[in-house]
């Protein structure tokens, strides 16, 4: 039997618009930069993970023969989703932040377990969403 998984260490999105992403996921969200690899990605720091957003257009390339690593070429096209970890208390906190840098919330959803969470975009489309862990019956 294989050991058991830990957890999720990085989640990836796609954007082409590295500088829009950059300036959203740090500035409107407050993330830390981890590196940016000019117009191929940029990657933050996000709790105990780590979010990974690319360019589509350049991480379909494969690598060089002569790149340090030779990471195999991904990508996807179409809009994304990941959804935040958020302390139930700090949900409107973190509402009232999206809304007032201009961040529209999509809906605010009360689940049937009495969990609740919130969609809202990036500049890229993709769907974003902030939750409390008892979504998933965590903590």
């Amino acid at each position: 039997m294989a050991p058991a998984l830990e957890g999720i260490l990085e989640t990836a999105l796609y954007a082409p618009d590295l500088d829009g992403a950059e300036a959203f996921y740090g500035g409107v969200l407050g993330l830390q930069k981890i590196t940016r690899a000019g117009n191929r990605h940029v990657f933050f720091r996000c709790g105990t993970g780590v979010l990974l957003v690319f360019n589509p257009t350049e991480t379909i390339k494969p690598p060089s023969p002569d790149a340090a690593l030779q990471v195999p070429p991904h990508g996807t096209t179409g809009q994304g989703h990941m959804c935040f970890r958020v302390a139930r208390e700090a949900l409107d906190a973190w509402k009232s932040r999206l809304e007032t840098a201009g961040v529209a919330i999509e809906a605010d959803v009360a689940w049937p377990n009495g969990a609740r969470s919130f969609y809202f975009r990036d500049p890229a489309g993709n769907s974003l969403e902030c939750a409390e862990p008892g979504l998933w019956s965590i903590e």
